[in-house]
């Protein structure tokens, strides 16, 4: 019973910070489970689990706050439950020990793109203006890094989404969430086809939901509201802290040299958090990253 708590505690926080950024349930979830050392495959089934409980209150609180955008949301929901099954079914195809440092490798690459994303105002997609009909790679690639990395459907749709549409940020969060829970349901499929149901950790799954269905409508709301760029770089940083620890622990480094990367990341992560809540961002702006620079 005290561990459900303690992931209820993680799943109201995740849930938190996932429905006001649009990211951060999975990938803080699936860290947290290969963390306490359950196999990759393990941490991405008992999140997605979890998801198709929380997205669903999530989305449906997003709807009643008029954050979702149902054509962007068929656009990118289709080819994201594609991506999702398929990248479940590979996942449980593989060595677990290539499979646990394939999911750290990809969290960590999620956290750089939050800190980017969040710090710097920055993404990997150039600033275009597509058409709806055009944003099925988005969904696609989004449920693919979603399904094997254990979360980053948020991390890949929302800055994607941002920089190819002119839909302002809540309407990009609203519809991410929404369409989260169809790349869930598909990508649960897909672990029950390649996986055991014996592998999920199901005490942690009801704690993470019971958490996230509790938190999910007050996300909701403050969706927009307030300044979270700061929120987002710490949330980043704590991604990257994590996975570099699976990684140097799979690796076999000598754990003070970790311990010393992981402090310095850590500081750094703080000093770039402080420094875009002194910036005033107003909600839904993005921070300037000339200021960041010169500084």
């Amino acid at each position: 019973m005290p561990l459900i708590i303690v992931f209820a505690l993680v799943g109201g926080a995740a849930q938190f910070v996932d429905g006001s950024l649009g990211m951060g349930f999975g990938v803080t979830s699936a860290t947290l489970l290969t963390l306490l050392g359950y196999s990759a495959v393990a941490a991405s089934a008992g999140t997605h689990a979890a998801k198709m409980g929380t997205t669903f209150v999530s989305g449906l609180a997003h709807w009643r706050e008029g954050n979702v955008d149902w054509r962007v949301f068929t656009a990118i929901a289709v080819p994201g439950s594609v991506g999702a099954f398929l990248g479940a079914v590979i996942l449980t195809n593989v060595s677990l020990d290539g499979a646990r440092l394939w999911m750290a490798l990809i969290l960590l690459v999620l956290g750089i793109s939050i800190i980017m994303r969040f710090a710097f105002g920055k993404t990997l997609i150039p600033q275009i203006n597509a058409r709806t009909r055009h944003l099925w790679p988005v969904g696609l690639f989004g449920g693919f890094v979603d399904a094997t990395g254990g979360g980053g459907w948020g991390p890949v749709a929302t800055p994607s989404l941002m920089t190819l549409t002119k839909h302002e940020p809540r309407k990009v969060i609203g519809t991410v969430n929404a369409a989260e829970f169809t790349v869930a349901v598909c990508a649960s499929m897909g672990f029950l086809v390649g996986a055991k149901e014996s592998q999920v950790p199901w005490g942690a799954v009801a704690g993470l939901i019971v958490g996230g269905l509790i938190v999910a409508p007050f996300a909701a709301r403050f969706a927009g509201r307030a300044p979270v760029h700061s929120l987002g770089t710490l949330v980043g940083g704590m991604v990257i802290i994590s996975n570099l620890a699976v990684i140097f622990k799979l690796a076999g480094m000598p754990g003070l040299i970790g311990g010393v990367i992981c402090a310095v990341v850590a500081a750094v992560t703080m000093g770039l958090a402080w420094r875009v809540h002194r910036m005033d961002v107003k909600p839904g702006e993005q921070p300037k990253a000339k200021v960041l620079v010169d500084a």
